[in-house]
């Protein structure tokens, strides 16, 4: 085999693997762990079970992919602009967060809860992207990605806000009054502005930014509000 034929083979395999992974989180979307068999994934998939345990080796390993794979993407959503100024990186950050959250219920829900049970590789899965998340929101607010002990567990406490508050939200869709992204996502940065001038007073090397600079937007009184909030999430 060439090396053309050996790069179309590796090819041919990310896709195939790629679209297992697709047809994975749709399934365990609607259905749990333990209610599906390998047998059953590889009836909707339409392939033999044995290419599942050649792509994935196991039941688990089939799933643990699929969250990494869920992961990768929430991380991309919320940190994929790192060139923005600091402010709008935030602010898109929280963004992108909300919007992989609306759009992915299940695989959100996986990501902040530890997936099956208390599976640690699951839940050492979630502790990273929450630190990564964490780090970009201390990025785009002191322009440095770690910060000293203190200050680090102050957006740990803001981010499980936001963790509680997106999966209540997302589980309220649709119920009269709930907020639309823009509004959560404003009410977000604004209660981040709150955390980071409390580290500040706690953490005088890390200074919250201007708020005239880069402080967040306004809740949405009106419909021209409504529209600023919307253009700056």
């Amino acid at each position: 085999m060439n090396i053309s034929q050996q790069r179309g083979t590796t090819g041919r395999s990310q896709v195939r693997r790629a679209e297992l992974i697709a047809i994975g989180r749709k399934l365990f979307a609607d259905t749990s762990y333990d209610a599906l068999s390998v047998d059953d994934i590889a009836q909707h998939a339409g392939v033999a079970k044995g290419l599942i345990y050649y792509y994935f080796k196991s039941k688990r390993g089939y799933y643990l992919a699929i969250v990494e794979d869920s992961v990768a993407e929430l991380v991309a959503r919320a940190t994929g602009e790192p060139d923005l100024p600091g402010a709008e990186r935030v602010r898109r950050t929280i963004d992108g967060y909300l919007h992989y959250a609306e759009h992915h219920h299940a695989a959100y829900r996986t990501i902040v809860t530890g997936g099956v049970g208390s599976d640690a590789e699951v839940l050492a899965i979630r502790d990273g992207v929450r630190e990564e998340l964490v780090a970009a929101i201390a990025e785009g607010a002191y322009g440095r990605r770690t910060v000293p002990p203190l200050a680090r567990l102050a957006l740990v406490g803001w981010l499980s806000g936001v963790e509680g508050a997106t999966l209540d939200w997302i589980g309220s869709a649709g119920a009269e009054g709930q907020p639309g992204r823009p509004e959560l996502a404003a009410l977000l940065v604004r209660q981040l502005r709150a955390t980071l001038t409390v580290i500040e007073e706690f953490v005088p090397e890390c200074p919250a930014p201007p708020a005239a600079s880069d402080g967040p937007a306004s809740p949405p009184d009106d419909h021209r509000d409504r529209v600023a909030v919307t253009e700056s999430a």
